[in-house]
């Protein structure tokens, strides 16, 4: 079973939480994303051009940008010693490429280092399957704090 399922509130209780995310456009989004992260000190602050650059990159090979408003920017970086995660809220919705062709609403971004692709894989998965609910998009985008973050993914393994 995935950690999200098993126990969202602890794994969520380590993600980085941007409720009212400000960017108009992917480029700062990824900013933003990074910016959150270096300020939560996920990585050392003098590596954010660096962490970004790894987002940026990976989104030049292909969008991120999934459907149902979900957009799920992730990147392998040695910035970081694990796995991190950021989630940020756009609620007027941001054009990220997204496969339907409608602007992001929620992005889970994750940043893991290059030899952890297991658990990096995994999130990915994990996220994928649980937003792909409704239900559990519309009590995320819903989340004003990080404990209705955890709420909401909570409730979907209720």
């Amino acid at each position: 079973m995935n950690e999200i399922a098993a126990d969202p509130a602890s794994f969520f209780s380590k993600t980085t939480f941007v409720p009212e995310l400000k960017a108009s456009d992917k480029p700062g989004v990824l900013a933003a994303l990074a910016d959150a992260a270096a300020a939560a000190g996920v990585f050392p602050a003098d590596r954010r051009d660096e962490v970004l650059h790894a987002l940026t990159e990976r989104e030049n090979t292909m969008s991120t940008g999934m459907q149902y408003g979900v957009a799920i920017p992730h990147a392998r970086t040695d910035a970081v010693a694990g796995l991190a995660t950021i989630v940020a809220l756009a609620p007027a919705g941001v054009p990220f490429e997204s496969l339907d062709g409608e602007p992001s609403t929620i992005f889970i971004a994750t940043l893991s280092p290059p030899e952890d692709a297991n658990s990096h894989i995994r999130f990915l998965a994990a996220m994928t399957r649980e937003l792909s609910n409704r239900r559990v998009r519309e009590t995320v985008l819903a989340a004003k704090t990080k404990d209705d973050l955890i709420a909401a993914f909570s409730a979907a393994t209720a």
